[in-house]
């Protein structure tokens, strides 16, 4: 699913382990192999993993209205919790993503939190075959994993930024062009944008 690479043969998305109260850790990654990384084509369990994780956060959205209108009130935008604290070396590009998405759409909005548990979804970090991804954690919640390897290969704010899509609702599109954002890695290591284009920010305020 998303902005995943494969560097040996395909692996099924591990199910993801839930989130202690105290610290946000996904499960342990394996290191990653020293081969050439190439980019992870898809699957149909990664976009059912994808869109687990969606509705896992829409979930979450939709409960939010609910108290909102119970109490009179009209959201002008949804607000999705995330905490970002056990990325430490992405952080930069972690606010980046942020900053990008908040511009780009109305409707959503992302906003980082401390608490252990008020929130939607966190990043972590470390070294994985599979390169970065997003997955829900079983309980309600999604992490988005961010590889060390792969962004030293292309550009991590893009990646942090495609990764964050899927939980605005994205799907991967590989063939689409380095404009695209949920292309991912299918451009090549070349393209840098970190931006969504005008149809996937019009998908986006389609969906919150």
């Amino acid at each position: 699913m998303s902005y995943r690479h494969a560097l040996t043969t395909l692996a099924v998305l591990a199910t993801a382990i839930a989130v202690p109260a105290t610290t946000a850790h996904a499960a342990p990654a394996p290191a990653a192999p020293a081969t050439t990384v190439s980019w992870y084509t898809g699957s149909p369990q990664e976009a059912a993993a994808n869109k687990a994780f969606f509705d896992a956060v829409m979930k979450s959205a939709l409960a939010k209205r609910a108290q909102a209108a119970k109490s009179g009130q009209k959201l002008a935008a949804v607000t999705v919790r995330y905490r970002s604290n056990n990325a430490p070396s992405f952080q930069t590009q972690i606010s980046r993503s942020t900053q990008i998405w908040n511009s780009s759409v109305t409707d959503v909005q992302l906003v980082q939190v401390s608490s252990t548990s008020a929130y939607d979804f966190y990043y972590t970090e470390g070294n994985d075959s599979r390169g970065s991804y997003a997955s829900t954690n079983g309980h309600g919640r999604g992490y988005i994993f961010l590889d060390y390897r792969q962004a030293q290969q292309y550009d991590p704010t893009r990646i942090t930024a495609h990764e964050t899509g899927h939980v605005l609702g994205l799907p991967d599109h590989y063939s689409g062009p380095c404009s695209e954002l949920m292309s991912g890695g299918g451009p090549g290591p070349s393209c840098t944008n970190p931006y969504p284009n005008s149809a996937e920010r019009s998908r986006v305020n389609q969906l919150w």
